[in-house]
C-alpha cells in the first residue's frame, strides 16, 4: 500500500479538505456509487438510493455538475428524458469508493 505523504499546507487549501467540501457528506458518495454502475436516468438513479428525496438528489446532482463529477444529458423528448452519468473525473472516484467499501467491510 502506498504511504500518504503529509505536506504542509496553507490554510484552506489542504486537498484532503477541498475534496471532502466537494463531495463530502450523505449523499454525494451514494450517488457517485450508483452512477459507477452506469447511466441512470432522474427516477432510476432515486431509486436506486435508499432515503434520499426528490430535491435532495437534484441540490446533489446540480453540486456534483458543478463539480466536474456528474454529466447531466437532457434529451428533447416528452415528457423530457435526462441521464446522468460520471464523467471522466467522476469516474476516478471509482477506486477510492473500492477502498472505503473494503474499510466499511472490515470495520463496520
Amino acid at each position: 500500500m502506498e504511504e500518504l505523504k503529509f505536506e504542509k499546507v496553507e490554510k484552506n487549501s489542504c486537498p484532503v479538505r477541498q475534496t471532502l467540501d466537494m463531495i463530502g457528506g450523505k449523499w454525494p458518495f451514494a450517488i457517485i456509487y450508483a452512477l459507477v454502475q452506469g447511466t441512470k436516468r432522474f427516477k432510476e438513479l432515486e431509486r436506486s438510493i435508499d432515503g434520499i428525496n426528490t430535491r435532495m438528489l437534484v441540490k446533489e446532482l446540480k453540486a456534483l455538475e458543478a463539480s466536474g463529477i456528474v454529466n447531466r444529458k437532457a434529451y428533447a423528448t416528452v415528457p423530457p428524458t435526462v441521464e446522468y452519468s460520471l464523467t471522466e473525473k467522476g469516474k476516478e472516484l471509482q477506486p477510492v469508493l473500492s477502498e472505503i467499501q473494503k474499510w466499511a467491510l472490515k470495520y463496520i
